[in-house]
């Protein structure tokens, strides 16, 4: 183009903020606030590349500067324009990824809350944490639903995941507030695996995810010991004894290693044959699950 009307330094601003308001776009933003920053963001590169704006033209400004420009302004643009969509990338993906996970952990503890005290059919704290979770729940639909971070940019099921977790959590109010806090516990368990699934396939490589991964299992062993049944607990053993060697590869502190403990007490008195006691000593592995689950992300 032969008529400019921007200068150097101008050009210049007008690059990096055409690359801010593009990682805006893709790492930040959803919906309309995400369009409007790739239109700005393109203007800008456009105008910043041909030195020529139009709005400059209408209002009959120029910035063009005749002088030449030192060798040394050009060396810190191009490092500027090189530096800031690589380091912006690698802060962008890291704190959105952080920040998703905050929302995600805050939402979670009281799922968690709440499943913890419908299957202990305390009623008051059941209702109190379900009240909680419905607020924080909605929440983080209202946000995810628009936006995806870096992270989630190609999870074409976690939409479905938020719907059919927000269906199974609005459908639970009767029963945890004057009905069966039991059945409340059970359809709320339901929820358990979508959350599952969904931190599984994008990445997140949890202790949480193997803590649940290993509830599954546990729950096969208590089951079985429950019912007095110590071939069954033998048989349910090898799975659980798996799952749980996988959450020890991530840590293995002194509330896993009672969840241990307890897991291979329970296998002992299933060799022995110590069937009135299995039930109990089930109850204090389920125990100990409960409290390492309640304090971990």
């Amino acid at each position: 183009m032969k008529y400019k009307n921007e200068g150097t330094i101008d050009r210049l601003i007008r690059f990096l903020l055409s690359e801010i308001f593009l990682l805006a776009g893709f790492f930040w933003l959803g919906g309309l606030e995400q369009i409007l920053s790739y239109l700005i963001g393109i203007v800008l590169l456009i105008t910043s590349i041909l030195g020529f704006c139009g709005l400059y033209k209408l209002f009959k400004i120029n910035t063009l500067n005749t002088k030449p420009t030192s060798k040394w302004f050009k060396v810190v643009a191009i490092i500027l324009a090189l530096l800031l969509p690589t380091v912006g990338s690698y802060y962008s993906a890291f704190f959105t990824k952080k920040f998703f996970l905050d929302d995600y952990n805050r939402m979670n503890n009281y799922y968690k809350q709440t499943l913890f005290y419908t299957g202990q059919e305390k009623r008051d704290e059941a209702k109190s944490n379900y009240d909680k979770l419905v607020i924080e729940f909605a929440s983080y639909q209202n946000k995810y639903s628009n936006y995806r971070p870096y992270t989630l940019k190609q999870d074409q099921q976690f939409g479905t995941d938020l719907t059919s977790t927000a269906n199974i959590i609005s459908n639970l109010k009767e029963d945890v507030y004057t009905g069966d806090l039991k059945l409340a516990h059970t359809k709320l368990e339901s929820v358990r695996p979508i959350f599952q699934d969904m931190l599984k396939r994008n990445g997140f490589s949890m202790l949480a995810v193997y803590l649940v991964d290993f509830h599954d299992s546990m729950e096969k062993v208590i089951t079985a010991s429950d019912n007095k049944n110590p071939s069954g607990v033998i048989e349910a053993y090898d799975e659980a004894d798996q799952k749980l060697k996988e959450v020890e590869n991530l840590a293995n502190d002194e509330g896993i290693q009672n969840i241990r403990q307890r897991l291979e007490e329970v296998l002992s008195l299933a060799k022995e044959n110590k069937n009135d006691e299995l039930s109990d000593k089930a109850a204090e592995l389920k125990s100990a699950f409960v409290k390492v689950y309640l304090n971990r992300n």
